[in-house]
């Protein structure tokens, strides 16, 4: 902050120093220069910091051409306008307006070659195929992410951020018993993975102090390293999808291999608990797919046949509905006539 209060000093004055002029007011026109000079320049700062490598690689080579070509304008303007050098005006605005350019434009050429990466890929919101993920914390605490490296299905390097580690510890560090367990479980799965031959954790020190969320911290971050994002948050795979940020969601991945049950196929099922609607039961699947069956109260903590009537599937899971199989048996049995 020190620093850069300095270097809008330094422009007023060098500003008053070239502009300045004994007209009424000249010295406020002159400091006005130097004021908005000073906070392009701070933009553009702010513009680089946030930009990744290879973008600043393309805009450094952009920026040396055109402070290149902006001497060579000078020397031939010197060379061809006598009055010239007694206009520092216009020697200021080529050296704002030369290197400006080939800061933008040496970015996009790069770019357009394929140097620094695919072309369209900031555009389209870091969707390029990429092998870094980033883990949040839903995802570490609930731990089947491990069981899948362990398989060989993930791959690539796992970026790790020092806001997700910060949010671990405080959860570990909490007095209450069932958050301080989750977040050393959470740790003990990143230690688990973090051993794992296969798997490379990259931690990263980049934050964002202007957001609070985490969640928009991880999207933030993906867009940034053009990243996919490992979670089980519903919210946050929305948000990130809306922003265009590639999601892997374990959750989805897990109904995915659910095993697909058609109606009028028969289950043996325990029924658990009472549903919400008179006389349901509710039962579940190893997999954890729940099971409604309908008129079923009076069974629970039993095994009964039921019979799979229809299938939903929600955002959240997949539900089967169902029916007793004595009573549909009843139902197709042929009534006999007097």
């Amino acid at each position: 902050m020190v620093l850069r209060a300095t270097f809008v000093v330094l422009c007023i004055v060098l500003s008053l120093a070239l502009f300045s002029s004994d007209e009424e007011y000249g010295w406020m026109w002159a400091g006005t220069v130097g004021v908005v000079v000073a906070g392009l320049v701070l933009g553009i700062e702010y513009a680089l910091r946030q930009a990744n490598p290879g973008v600043l690689l393309g805009g450094a080579a952009g920026l040396a051409c055109g402070l290149l070509l902006a001497g060579l304008a000078a020397w031939a303007l010197g060379a061809t306008v006598p009055d010239f050098e007694t206009v520092p005006v216009l020697g200021f605005l080529l050296l704002a307006a030369f290197p400006y350019l080939g800061l933008i434009y040496g970015v996009k050429i790069l770019t357009a070659a394929g140097i620094l990466g695919q072309p369209g890929a900031s555009e389209a919101g870091g969707t390029a195929s990429t092998s870094n993920k980033i883990l949040d914390t839903s995802v570490i605490i609930d731990g089947r992410v491990a069981d899948l490296c362990e398989t060989g299905f993930l791959e690539g390097a796992f970026i790790l951020p020092q806001f997700i580690l910060n949010e671990l510890q405080h959860i570990a560090d909490s007095s209450d018993p069932l958050k301080r367990g989750r977040g050393r479980r959470g740790l003990d799965v990143l230690n688990k993975i973090q051993k794992m031959v296969d798997i490379e954790v990259r931690i990263v020190e980049e934050d964002f102090p202007h957001i609070r969320e985490v969640d928009s911290k991880i999207v933030m971050l993906a867009k940034k390293m053009n990243a996919k994002v490992i979670t089980n948050d519903l919210n946050l795979s929305k948000v990130a999808e809306l922003q265009g940020v590639r999601v892997l969601n374990i959750n989805e991945l897990c109904n995915a291999l659910k095993p697909v049950v058609l109606p009028g196929e028969q289950l043996r099922v325990f029924v658990l608990k009472e549903g919400k609607e008179a006389g349901q039961g509710v039962a579940y699947l190893d997999d954890g797919t729940m099971i409604v069956v309908d008129n079923a109260k009076r069974f629970i903590g039993s095994n009964v046949n039921v019979v799979v009537t229809s299938v939903l599937q929600t955002q959240a899971g997949r539900m089967i509905f169902a029916r007793l199989k004595e009573e549909t048996e009843g139902q197709e049995a042929p009534v006999a006539r007097s």
